[in-house]
């Protein structure tokens, strides 16, 4: 059985909205990560630990289609150039899929994500993505969140949990850290 492991960039109010400020990153807030923040190094070092566990990456349409336009050619991304990539979305048709980013699979439901849990391999690593993040977690699907919780309150925007009524799932905290700029990083196991 597959890992499937939520990364991302957090606010304290649980925002993950347009945390680089790039194209197609609407919220008006928009690169909160880089802006008014001292760049400590370390408080980064979460992405290159995630790099040596990622078997392959899944994205939603829409990050999908913000993503593949510029990680291929990224040297900050270049480790994930050739690993396998899935897309959940039920209207992205097969010719929208880039080029020259390694082998590509569109999954068009969330029974298919499951299914593809149920095969061999290591984890899989979802990057953005927050609507596809709370319909898989919803699923009880994702496994770890590797969350970097910034100091930051943005009021409104894309949230990676939904407020739909459900029952309590219990998180195991596997790793903690704090850096001098308020920056939390928090790694959580889904109890099981």
């Amino acid at each position: 059985m597959r890992d499937l492991v939520y990364t991302g960039f957090m606010s304290l109010d649980g925002v993950v909205d347009s945390p680089g400020g790039g194209p197609g990153e609407e919220h008006r807030s928009g690169g909160w990560v880089f802006k008014d923040l001292e760049f400590v190094p370390e408080a980064w070092s979460l992405k290159g630990e995630e790099l040596a566990d990622t078997t392959a990456l899944m994205f939603g349409r829409r990050s999908y289609e913000a993503f593949a336009p510029i990680w291929p050619g990224s040297e900050d991304h270049a480790g994930y150039k050739e690993l396998p990539k899935y897309v959940v979305s039920s209207t992205l048709p097969d010719d929208a899929l880039v080029d020259g980013w390694g082998p590509t699979t569109i999954l068009r439901s969330t029974e298919d994500v499951a299914a593809l849990k149920e095969g061999e391999g290591g984890a899989i690593f979802i990057h953005g993505s927050a609507e596809l993040a709370r319909r898989l977690s919803d699923a009880g699907l994702i496994d770890q969140y590797n969350l970097l919780v910034f100091p930051v309150l943005l009021g409104a925007g894309k949230s990676l949990f939904g407020r739909a009524d459900r029952d309590k799932q219990m998180l195991t905290l596997r790793e903690s850290e704090s850096y001098p700029n308020g920056i939390l990083k928090l790694v959580y196991d889904l109890k099981r």
